[in-house]
């Protein structure tokens, strides 16, 4: 099949959910129809905070969904982590418009997946090859100045910069799983130094008396889920900024995906101090957000790195994704894994000069990967360490 009919959707409510998620499988939470659904209910991803949803559908004879990617349309670039304010700063230079932009992603996570959703029965290339030129087709037809792929699976990112797209290069830290059967057996891969280090790290948040509960989405009640919540938001608000989420998105995921939300809460006694929040794949965990009461020694470290590296290796999950930046994750065996994102710039002029930019940015985000990955703590590197 390498035709259908193509429409776009204001609100992802507007297609049931079991056709969804046929098309973007159910192996990681961000994706599915009820992670983009309680974004968009809750009131995170809506027109008001500049995410209007422009869900692209294509359909095949019949009128059932083939095909879709999660598309917006953007006022702003905040809740994206790829970073194209000086893009916009230059198109206002040119008085011309940058904003409003289309962006295939998915809100407030900076965590690469699938962005071309295929159904498996159909030629995966061709409808791929579709959904690519419709959204460039809207872009251009909207008068839009740009559309953007935000954090790309590695299967599709040549099919994109073969239509056309360029191509950035970013870098994040990620833990693998190298089939540790304890936590010791991670740490025996360190140096005798950054072993030491990692051991006195926890040692001092034991010392502390603070315990870890791990619990999933069904397990929270509503006034844990509002000392949780004040954990996230203080973090935001110590950096000046509002908190993307509200507390309705987290308690909706909580009903409607129990299992594939994880909460590792800290506690002395029976009073929580601090929480992270998690998301679990069918083989990955991803740390999102962390908050806490206080300010107690190394308990981020504990908290946000060595909890979900003991949860990673008791449930056989392949590899770690904690969040963007940070390069205090590596002495606690993180590497640099490198991830891509993909733009289609309307106007040639500025398709050339952010071509040139980003073919210059990718050089040097791989120096710097290649700079951090002498300074990772294992004895020897480990096959997957650096992931170019």
């Amino acid at each position: 099949m390498t035709h259908g009919k193509a429409r776009f959707l204001d609100n992802i409510a507007d297609i049931d959910a079991a056709a969804w998620n046929s098309l973007a499988g159910t192996a990681q939470p961000f994706l599915r129809h009820e992670f983009l659904l309680a974004l968009e209910q809750s009131g995170c991803a809506v027109p008001r905070t500049g995410w209007s949803a422009r869900h692209l559908i294509i359909e095949d004879a019949f009128g059932r969904p083939a095909a879709a990617m999660p598309l917006y349309l953007k006022g702003h670039s905040r809740g994206e982590f790829v970073f194209d304010f000086s893009w916009a700063n230059a198109y206002a230079e040119h008085g011309l418009r940058y904003y409003p932009k289309l962006v295939t992603a998915v809100p407030f996570t900076p965590v690469r997946g699938s962005r071309l959703l295929v159904r498996p029965d159909i030629d995966a290339p061709s409808m791929s090859g579709l959904l690519i030129k419709t959204a460039m087709g809207y872009a251009q037809s909207e008068q839009l100045s740009s559309w953007h792929v935000l954090f790309p699976a590695d299967e599709v990112v040549q099919e994109l910069q073969s239509a056309g797209l360029i191509l950035r290069s970013d870098c994040q830290f990620h833990w693998f799983n190298h089939d540790y059967d304890s936590f010791d057996a991670f740490l025996a891969t360190f140096t005798a130094e950054k072993r030491k280090k990692a051991k006195r790290e926890r040692r001092r948040v034991a010392e502390a008396g603070i315990e870890f509960d791990t619990l999933h989405g069904g397990d929270m009640n509503d006034a844990l889920w509002h000392t949780v919540y004040g954990f996230y938001a203080d973090t935001f608000y110590r950096h000046g900024h509002d908190p993307y989420l509200n507390l309705d998105f987290f308690k909706r995921l909580a009903g409607s995906m129990p299992d594939r939300i994880m909460l590792k809460v800290a506690r002395i006694g029976s009073q929580p101090i601090a929480a992270a929040i998690f998301f679990v794949s069918d083989d990955a965990l991803f740390g999102r957000y962390w908050g806490a009461g206080g300010n107690y020694h190394s308990l981020h470290f504990e908290t946000c790195y060595y909890q979900g590296i003991e949860y990673c290796i008791e449930h056989g999950l392949r590899r770690f994704e904690p969040g963007t930046q940070g390069e205090h994750k590596v002495p606690r065996g993180f590497v640099p894994t490198m991830m891509n994102s993909a733009h289609f710039i309307v106007d040639p002029r500025f398709a050339a000069a952010i071509g040139d930019f980003a073919r210059r940015e990718a050089r040097g985000v791989a120096n710097y990967a290649a700079a951090v990955n002498e300074h990772v703590p294992y004895h020897r590197a480990p096959d997957e360490e650096l992931q170019l």
